[in-house]
């Protein structure tokens, strides 16, 4: 592992191992030449490759001939932000450190500044991070309305640091904690660094997107039923290990009942509804397009379902408000029904109790007649009765 240059004598060693510290001498004729070789060793956890939200450990141990001195260290990411680890342990060879939970935005090279005063001491170790995860928030929150198209992404950011193969993952969605899992799609890296996705389920509509160069795991419902909703997790596997990202889809609708034309002088009600639980700071509201502060309503804190009233025809919206920001809105065209409908309402319900009029009248006058004729009835088997007594009487005499 040396070899020396005899033209500038230049020892060069290579693959140095703290073993190789120490003073090395160089002898010319009668004259001699010390070097002192202080050397640091940095060692990462797992090869330096991790996944999302994992802590590494940093091991920097250092040797040398003289007394080994105290040392100083400070750490930069891969954005060049200073980085302040937790000391676990520390002697004067060995320092043990753990880093923060990294992000897939860690990945790079980092940086480890060691100083000492005596011996003066500034070493500049770089050493590489690589974070296999999602771009994505931890939760993430998406908002669709029934029968519109909404494409589901989690960004990886495998490519960035070229991981060619070694992990799998797979997409599941169920509809509210606690319930099954149903799996969507598998998909793996194959040997060329290809992504390589595989539908699973094949009681779910839902496609899976043509990827461009960037990769990005997608879901596609090209019209979300209100059912949809619920928990989709994508999984990344490596070596035993995993991390997951969730999207909370949350489906909107609107009913009216009744849901025809709005007649003169009745009333109709409003309902709009979203299918799984909102945020503290999330809200619905009714409110007729162009009317006045009496057609606004909002809802209450945590309330999934809220209902309106109305007497007036127009455009209403309903809107689902996060944190002062309309998130989505679904609108519901009340139309006033016309004149002559009405008018066929009047003379049907007019029509209707004359009807419900003479069917009583007609029920009255045939009890009338029905209890006339049973008394007639009545009478004339009471004379036939009267007329069989006398004649039995006459036969006696």
């Amino acid at each position: 592992r040396a070899d020396i240059k005899m033209e500038n004598k230049q020892l060069r060693v290579w693959n140095l191992k703290l073993s190789d510290a120490g003073i090395y001498t160089c002898k010319y004729g009668s004259h001699e030449v010390h070097t002192s070789l202080h050397i640091f060793k940095l060692t990462i956890s797992l090869d330096g490759h991790f996944l999302q939200n994992e802590v590494p450990e940093l091991i920097l141990m250092q040797n040398s001939s003289s007394p080994l001195p105290d040392l100083s260290i400070t750490l930069f990411n891969s954005n060049n932000k200073r980085v302040t680890p937790e000391l676990q342990s520390k002697t004067r060879q060995k320092y043990i450190m753990n880093l923060k939970k990294l992000e897939a935005t860690d990945s790079g090279t980092w940086l480890c500044q060691v100083h000492s005063d005596f011996p003066l001491i500034n070493q500049n170790i770089s050493f590489a991070v690589n974070v296999l995860g999602f771009q994505n928030p931890d939760l993430e929150r998406k908002y669709a309305t029934v029968d519109s198209t909404v494409i589901l992404s989690w960004h990886l950011n495998y490519q960035k640091i070229k991981w060619k193969e070694g992990f799998t993952g797979r997409l599941n969605w169920k509809q509210q904690e606690g319930a099954n899992a149903h799996e969507l799609l598998d998909f793996n890296v194959t040997a060329q660094g290809q992504l390589h996705e595989t539908k699973k389920s094949s009681n779910f509509l839902f496609e899976i997107p043509e990827r461009k160069a960037e990769i990005i795991i997608k879901v596609k419902l090209p019209k979300v039923h209100f059912n949809h909703s619920g928990q989709y997790q994508c999984q990344l596997e490596y070596q035993g290990r995993h991390v997951q990202s969730k999207i909370e889809l949350v489906v909107l609708k609107v009913s009216a009942n009744p849901d025809g034309p709005l007649s003169q002088g009745a009333n109709m009600t409003l309902t709009c509804q979203v299918s799984g639980l909102l945020p503290p700071s999330a809200y619905l509201r009714w409110e007729r397009v162009n009317g006045t502060n009496m057609d606004v309503k909002n809802s209450r804190q945590h309330e999934v379902k809220l209902e309106v009233n109305i007497s007036a025809a127009g455009l209403w919206s309903c809107h689902l408000i996060e944190d002062n920001d309309r998130k989505i809105s679904l609108h519901y065209h009340v139309v006033e029904a016309p004149v002559w409908i009405n008018y066929v309402i009047i003379g049907a319900s007019v029509g209707g109790s004359l009807l419900v009029f003479a069917l009583g009248c007609l029920c009255i006058i045939s009890g009338i007649n029905w209890q006339r004729r049973r008394q007639r009835t009545k009478r004339m088997a009471q004379a036939r009765q009267y007329l069989l007594e006398n004649k039995t009487c006459q036969c006696q005499q």
